[in-house]
């Protein structure tokens, strides 16, 4: 089966390691265009190391663009985290169309933010799904599904890295396979449990101590690594990255009530928040207790993020 793999950064790279581990006809594979300054992608990286025409169109929206890959004459194109819309006509080059990864149990959390908002919405599990792309967004029929766990410690990071990930990668070949046993299926979305949220910016995770402990500390590790929620110090941002739940109560909402060698305690709703890593703004990340000693945090003082937004 002659396959086309669309995709970037290192789950692209990922999907076509392991496409090309189980020496997989890899005919062609497509990435965004590089970024000046920036390294290659890896998954650009890896197709040049192993001697495969690579293609970095800017749009997928070109008659020159489908013309170049119904020449390569595909029988399924592996789309692996991708960011631009192809549009049918492309999706429907190869003998067997088109599969996409998305790190979501659709039709939940359409869109590209799809790992940071469960953890911040304090869902219990997440998962992925491999579908069949259309020309909406997110929409197209099921292959299949993957579902993990959100632990009360888990983040960003860690539900990506350590859970959908590895996950992910052992589901695209799991759907290769299905495809060529001819034992794919397409299952339509659930349109009315569809939801969607757009990309998780700065904006959207500026801490507002007064909420209830539980939401704060949601929205923290949500953002955490990216965008990173944030608050204010002595009228600067202050970003807040690892933390950790505090049950009993104390202070007023963005009071430091205590200083350890383990971070500082800040006050929410109900509850209060041991912050363990910040990063000042224009500075490097660095141990919360670090960074209070470095600046004379003290018990009383108070964090609130300035007005505008960073």
């Amino acid at each position: 089966m002659r396959i086309i793999v669309n995709g970037q950064q290192a789950f692209g790279q990922a999907v076509l390691e392991a496409l090309l581990g189980r020496d997989e006809d890899v005919v062609a594979v497509y990435c965004a265009p590089d970024q000046p300054g920036r390294k290659p992608d890896p998954l650009k990286a890896l197709a040049l190391s192993r001697n495969l025409p690579v293609f970095q169109p800017p749009s997928f929206k070109t008659p020159a663009v489908a013309d170049r890959m119904r020449s390569l004459k595909p029988d399924l194109c592996v789309m692996a985290y991708v960011i631009l819309l192809v549009p049918e006509t492309v999706l429907g080059i190869p003998t067997h169309g088109t599969i996409q990864y998305h790190p979501s149990l659709l039709p939940l959390h359409r869109g590209p933010s799809s790992i940071n908002w469960p953890i911040i919405f304090g869902a219990k599990r997440t998962g992925l799904t491999v579908f069949w792309p259309d020309k909406g967004l997110d929409t197209g029929p099921i292959l299949l599904q993957k579902e993990v766990p959100i632990s009360a410690d888990d983040t960003l990071n860690s539900v990506y890295f350590d859970k959908l990930f590895p996950l992910g990668v052992q589901a695209m070949i799991e759907a290769v396979d299905l495809v060529r046993a001819g034992q794919a299926p397409k299952i339509p979305q659930d349109e009315s449990k569809a939801t969607y949220e757009g990309w998780c910016r700065k904006a959207d995770v500026r801490i507002d101590w007064s909420k209830p402990a539980g939401q704060v500390y949601n929205l923290i590790r949500g953002a955490n690594r990216q965008p990173g929620a944030w608050t204010g110090h002595d009228g600067k941002v202050l970003t807040i990255f690892d933390v950790a739940r505090v049950e009993t109560p104390g202070g007023r909402p963005g009071e430091v009530t205590s200083i350890t060698d383990a971070g500082f305690t800040v006050a929410a709703g109900g509850g209060q928040i041991l912050v363990k890593l910040v990063q000042p703004d224009g500075g490097e990340r660095v141990a919360a207790a670090a960074y209070a000693a470095q600046v004379g945090l003290a018990p009383g003082a108070r964090l609130e993020a300035p007005r505008a937004d960073a």
